[in-house]
């Protein structure tokens, strides 16, 4: 789907608001279905990435999507997994592409709230601990020490920060093609011809 560029008129005549208007072709009928393409790659694709040992496992999340409120997780789990997988590989298709980009992200703003209500903690060792691995032990990687010396305070901190963005960005991606569509290039465009 090309997003139309806007026209101003001076004295009765239609004016490119572009550099080189003459690209204008070029965004419109290429650059542009390119890259909402390969944006619908990407989040359908880490989707499926992310989907795919959910898939191998369907009732490994029963006590997950139970503790989040949803019963019967039985049912919650692997609807979950499917969900993911099945809704990324869609989404990558274009194909059902707008309900399977608002159904997983309802699903990605759950997991972005989830990121912020239950972080991973403060840190993995107790003092205790760090005096252990400041005392030495053949045990950790030199690598693994200098990774823990703080308890693993900053190591936890990045990943928590790493699970908030990754989420808050699957979800705004997958929000987007609900408002949007596939897009010039999906199946729902070009072989469907209908869309939601």
């Amino acid at each position: 789907m090309a997003i139309p560029v806007p026209l101003t008129h001076e004295r009765g005549t239609s004016k490119s608001p572009l550099y080189l208007p003459f690209l204008s072709g070029f965004y419109e009928h290429f650059a542009q279905p390119l890259a909402w393409v390969a944006f619908r790659a990407v989040i359908g694709g880490m989707l499926m990435i992310e989907g795919y040992p959910k898939i191998m496992a369907p009732m490994a999340q029963v006590g997950f999507v139970e503790n989040l409120g949803f019963h019967p997780g039985w049912l919650f789990s692997p609807l979950l997994a499917g969900m993911q997988f099945f809704g990324g590989a869609l989404i990558a298709l274009g194909l059902f592409t707008r309900p399977a980009a608002l159904a997983n992200g309802v699903m990605l703003a759950i997991t972005l709230w989830f990121h912020f209500a239950f972080p991973y903690g403060h840190a993995f060792l107790t003092d205790q601990g760090i005096a252990a691995l400041k005392g030495g032990s053949e045990f950790f990687t030199p690598a693994g020490v200098k990774r823990l010396a703080d308890g693993g305070t900053l190591f936890l901190e990045q990943v928590q920060t790493k699970a908030e963005l990754a989420s808050l960005f699957w979800m705004g991606g997958a929000l987007f093609f609900a408002a949007f569509g596939g897009g010039q290039w999906s199946v729902d465009r070009n072989i469907i011809k209908r869309e939601f």
